[in-house]
């Protein structure tokens, strides 16, 4: 096992494990990585103490998130969950070839987790199925459920958001990736009446989707379900727009 001094900043292609029905890192996992990094600082001030991902698929995710921490995150405890077993057991191969680990859960989301987990994530990190497609897709056995998103590919992504609310920490933090056809301003609206700020770390185009990470926390000037928010949904929506002028393509980030 590497010492922490040599673990590199994130998870490296070369060593992500694969399976013919698990998601391979792609644009969205690259943007979804690229936002911790520009946000590694603060994710360093924030001292969490529990990370958890939603969805891991191959590991790379939340083995990128491991590194970014790094040796300052020593005594942080990681957990990923994910509904497709192979997807269980290739996570667990690419972080063990990274030196870092995690508790590997399969299940759907975080069910039978919640009591258990309930206010203790500090960080949670989720590419989720975001995908407009038939409804009849969404949950179907192998690779389809990593991208079968329902209508408006949202059919996944609210269920996410319900108990991303009931896990995370009061200092907790969401990280996740929402496609511009999930209507991520919605998205943005409906978290805050629940008390979530929210801001888009990373937005970028490619030649299928334009894509926002975005990352919500909890605010305690919002009054939930109370206070409007014309004023934040129009910065918001200003943002948005910018998505068409925004390149991401990176010459060692291509599927």
């Amino acid at each position: 096992m590497a010492s922490p001094k040599q673990l590199p900043k994130t998870a490296q292609i070369r060593l992500v494990s694969s399976h013919d029905e698990v998601y391979e890192p792609c644009d969205d996992s690259f943007a979804l990585v690229d936002a911790l990094l520009a946000d590694r600082t603060n994710l360093l001030e924030h001292h969490p103490a529990f990370c958890m991902e939603i969805g891991c698929g191959s590991g790379y995710v939340i083995t990128s998130l491991a590194l970014i921490l790094g040796v300052e995150g020593n005594g942080v405890n990681y957990i990923a969950t994910d509904i497709n077993p192979h997807a269980v057991k290739v996570t667990h191969e690419t972080m063990e070839a990274h030196g870092v680990n995690a508790e590997l859960i399969m299940t759907d989301i975080a069910s039978g987790l919640e009591k258990r987990l309930a206010g203790l994530v500090d960080v949670m990190v989720v590419n989720p199925p975001y995908v407009p497609t038939p409804e009849d897709e969404v949950g179907s056995e192998g690779i389809t459920s990593s991208w079968a998103g329902g209508e408006n590919g949202r059919s996944v992504i609210d269920r996410i958001l319900l108990v991303a609310d009931t896990l995370l920490s009061e200092k907790g933090w969401l990280y996740m990736v929402t496609l511009q056809a999930n209507n991520p301003s919605e998205i943005c609206h409906e978290m805050r009446k629940k008390g979530y700020a929210s801001k888009i770390v990373v937005q970028r185009s490619t030649e299928e989707e334009s894509l926002l990470i975005i990352k919500f926390w909890r605010d305690l000037d919002i009054e939930i379900n109370g206070q409007s928010t014309s004023g934040f949904m129009g910065s918001l929506l200003s943002q948005i727009p910018m998505l068409s002028y925004l390149s991401g393509n990176n010459s060692e980030n291509k599927c």
